[in-house]
């Protein structure tokens, strides 16, 4: 028997709302759409259509590791961050929008910098490269990049992601080490942004299981406190960051006053905490004292 859109999609839709899957229409159209390139728009025509052995089978495994609980992100192999369509696998992180708004700060930080010369922007931690390539992306071709992450199998992602970018990709270095230091020594003191969603939940933390259990631990998880990995880059920040630098930290929703303190602790000026989308404080944003 041939198995066409409607019946295929009616089927994955039970499913996914049996496994207790919040919005399964929703998901049950995004799994075709990545299993057979229809958008949406193009499946409300297509509904008669029969999918090739190929894309059956593809949609079917994707609905299979969904309701065993993996992350929508996961399944799909992809997803949106601002202007970019992200790779993204269990050696990543997946993006979220509060993430996209610490981008925005760094990008709005960029903007602020006139001039002939690049803006060199550091992203610390940078997994799929979210930051770093948005940074590439928006502000190309006055903007020199380099990310930087202790994991190669983040990398290896980032890299991935790094080649779809055309020839924004020019503008962006990756580097393996730990932090800052995976950056070369002629960029130190040279640095007009840092920027970084590092590891701030605390070890004692309880996460959602969707999180706790597919995501990696080395990216979520700091430290006893949460603070650890903050502490440090706010430490080590103002000997690679230019005289009237700025460092954006995504940051815990009850860590705001806590890594402001860090900040000015340092020699930061100008410390503010900034809201997500949702009112919660979610990044700081330090100036060096020119």
């Amino acid at each position: 028997m041939t198995l066409v859109l409607r019946a295929l999609r009616d089927e994955a839709v039970q499913r996914l709302a049996a496994a207790g899957v919040d919005d399964p229409g929703q998901e049950a159209r995004w799994m075709v759409e990545r299993a057979t390139g229809w958008t949406a728009a193009a499946q409300a025509g297509a509904l008669d259509e029969a999918l090739t052995e190929r894309q059956l089978r593809f949609l079917d495994l994707m609905v299979e590791r969904r309701v065993t609980g993996e992350p929508l992100q996961y399944v799909l192999g992809r997803w949106a961050f601002r202007t970019l369509d992200l790779l993204v696998d269990r050696r990543v992180l997946i993006p979220r929008p509060e993430t996209e708004g610490v981008a925005g700060l760094a990008i709005d930080l960029v903007a602020e910098r006139p001039g002939e010369d690049p803006t060199i922007v550091a992203d610390l931690g940078t997994g799929s490269g979210a930051i770093a390539l948005s940074v590439a992306a928006e502000c190309w071709p006055h903007v020199e990049v380099w990310g930087t992450d202790a994991s190669a199998d983040a990398l290896a992602v980032a890299r991935a992601n790094l080649a779809a970018l055309g020839r924004r990709a020019a503008a962006v270095r990756l580097e393996e080490g730990d932090w800052f230091g995976a950056l070369p020594p002629e960029v130190r003191g040279r640095l007009a942004v840092v920027v970084s969603n590092p590891p701030y939940v605390a070890a004692s933390e309880a996460l959602p299981p969707a999180v706790a259990d597919w995501e990696p631990d080395e990216a979520l998880v700091s430290g006893p406190t949460g603070l650890e990995a903050i502490g440090r880059i706010v430490s080590e920040a103002p000997e690679w960051l230019a005289t009237d630098g700025a460092l954006v930290l995504e940051i815990g929703e009850t860590q705001g006053a806590a890594a402001a303190a860090l900040a000015r602790a340092a020699g930061f000026a100008d410390v503010d905490v900034r809201p997500d989308l949702a009112g919660r404080p979610r990044a700081v944003v330090a100036r060096l004292r020119a």
